[in-house]
């Protein structure tokens, strides 16, 4: 019997869009899937060496905020400086404090658990990315060869 697929399309690039596909990709994988996870624009952020994302709670209606600033705190003070990097430093402190591991580690149990992570070709390209700033063991494929395996997928996600 083939094992089952999960094939996940990663779009985004900050930090609270990263930890989805990395958390569902190591939970199906050792539930014994076959996991992909195609990152194109944005979502390539999630295989560079280096993660240096943030989280933005602008235009993030859903995202709780600390000490109930959703409710006090004026939605266009978020846009002022220094309130993105604040706000990462605060999401990864709860992160910490609530025993999260971090997004190099479950990206480290994606790969030691056999996910295949792809970066997209025409993003890399039309981005003019350099290779050397991805992590070792990234593959290069374009949309087709993502249909291929994402149409024989028991499970597909957008994230």
């Amino acid at each position: 019997m083939e094992p089952k697929k999960l094939a996940i399309i990663a779009t985004k690039g900050s930090l609270d869009w990263a930890y989805p596909p990395f958390i569902l990709a190591s939970t199906a994988a050792a539930l014994g899937y076959e996991v992909q996870i195609f990152c194109t624009f944005y979502g390539l952020q999630l295989l560079k060496k280096d993660l240096a994302l943030e989280v933005t709670p602008l235009g993030n209606p859903g995202m709780p905020m600390p000490l109930g600033m959703d409710k006090w705190f004026p939605v266009l003070g978020l846009a002022l400086p220094g309130m993105q990097a604040m706000m990462t430093a605060m999401m990864k402190k709860k992160m910490k404090d609530k025993g999260v591991a971090s997004l190099e580690m479950l990206r480290e149990l994606c790969q030691e658990a056999e996910v295949k992570l792809v970066a997209c070709q025409m993003t890399v390209d039309l981005f003019d990315m350099d290779k050397s700033n991805f992590i070792d063991g990234v593959e290069y494929a374009g949309a087709a060869a993502f249909f291929e395996f994402a149409g024989e997928s028991d499970i597909c996600l957008y994230i």
